[in-house]
């Protein structure tokens, strides 16, 4: 079973440079198409949601309280708080609800 681990590296690392270089490669001039500027800008950002999303919900003790602390977290970066006050911000927000929810 061991000496399958280096075969895994090996793909691993193969499939990281490909797609780090297949871009250089693919596309040699500049992009100009609003829509695909526009495109590959957000990606990493769906990118992140897709993989903090599911891990909100399933940090806290219950749904709930998660949900709780999403929405006050939506809120305070809607109304341009910085990332420390929104983080803080919905910290206490589970936190006052996991109490909450202690006494229900």
């Amino acid at each position: 079973m061991s000496h399958n681990i280096y075969l895994y590296i090996l793909v691993m690392a193969g499939v990281t440079y490909l797609i780090r270089m297949l871009p250089l490669v693919l596309f040699r001039k500049e992009i100009t198409s609003p829509f695909v500027k526009s495109f590959l800008f957000y990606v990493p950002y769906a990118c992140l949601a897709a993989m903090t999303f599911p891990a909100i919900l399933t940090a806290t003790a219950s749904v709930i309280s998660a949900v709780i602390g999403f929405v006050v977290a939506l809120i305070a970066a809607y109304k341009e708080k910085s990332l420390l006050t929104v983080a803080l911000m919905a910290c206490a927000a589970v936190f006052i609800a996991e109490r909450i929810l202690e006494f229900l």
